[in-house]
């Protein structure tokens, strides 16, 4: 069997199984099995792979049908252009989360200021670390409930180069914080839990409930986010929070209750959803 043919045929056992994207997945997983990357699998797809690598495409084959998502498999996930490592603690982040990014960079206005960031529920540090990507003056602190996911954005951090300029550390939101922030920006909890049982069985079993379950309305993390915003931003600070789905009202209620200004409507990802959600301080 070659390479190719390997692939082919874990796509084939895909698509019977009902998994969505079969070639893509198949892919990714020869490439790992393979250690090549995406342009040598194509080059060398007619050489003939050998036992042991046909068994470890094998192993993780099996652990796919199982219903394991591709980046769990893999251990990691591409986002804004860069490789995140993740842990059991994290979300693997969602393409959808991309829309914070830039509706973040798009209301602090030029990206050679010297601002300070927070990132309230950091996870895999996904949104804190794309923003100091492309902000290059600007310093960040994280915040998340979880030491394992603390661990793994520190971790990704020193690997992307960013550690520098990032602290991580164990918190209740921003509870124990002290400090004000030029920018805050959060993905919490947003999943109502009565809808926790319905949600695919890639997530429900494998992203960590704690990162997915935002109370009987899907809005707590918000309601003690959003409350203590006031306190967290500085002179003109601005906050940028992920929105489930028909969730705009009731965080915007939210917001102007805390007596903060809403750049609405939120910015929508590219399914159309309300997405980002923005709020300025207004002292």
């Amino acid at each position: 069997m070659t390479l190719g043919e390997a692939a082919r045929a874990a796509a084939s056992r895909f698509a019977a199984a009902g998994i969505d994207t079969p070639e893509a997945d198949a892919r990714a997983l020869a490439r790992e099995a393979f250690g090549l990357d995406a342009a040598q699998l194509i080059a060398r797809a007619g050489e003939p792979v050998d036992v042991d690598a046909l068994a470890r495409l094998e192993h993780l084959i099996l652990r796919r049908l199982g219903g394991e998502p591709v980046d769990r498999i893999l251990g990691r996930r591409e986002f804004w252009g860069l490789d995140f490592t993740l842990a059991p603690e994290t979300l693997a982040p969602r393409a959808d989360t991309e829309t914070v990014v830039q509706a973040a960079l798009d209301a602090v206005g030029g990206r050679d200021r010297p601002i300070a960031v927070l990132d309230l529920g950091v996870g895999s540090g996904c949104i804190l670390l794309a923003l100091l990507s492309e902000l290059p003056r600007a310093t960040g602190l994280g915040v998340d409930r979880s030491f394992g996911a603390a661990r793994a954005a520190r971790a990704n951090a020193e690997r992307l180069g960013l550690g520098a300029r990032v602290r991580v550390v164990v918190g209740d939101w921003a509870t124990a914080l002290g400090s004000r922030f030029d920018l805050v920006v959060s993905n919490p909890p947003y999943i109502a839990s009565a809808d926790m049982a319905g949600l695919d069985r890639e997530v429900r079993e494998h992203d960590p409930a704690r990162a997915l379950d935002g109370g009987a309305d899907g809005l707590d993390a918000y309601r003690a986010i959003v409350a203590d915003l006031p306190a967290r931003l500085g002179p003109g600070g601005t906050a940028v929070l992920e929105l489930g789905a028909g969730q705009e009202a009731g965080v915007t209620r939210l917001a102007l209750q805390a007596n903060l200004r809403v750049d609405g409507p939120a910015q929508v990802d590219l399914g159309g959803v309300p997405r980002a959600l923005v709020m300025r301080a207004t002292a």
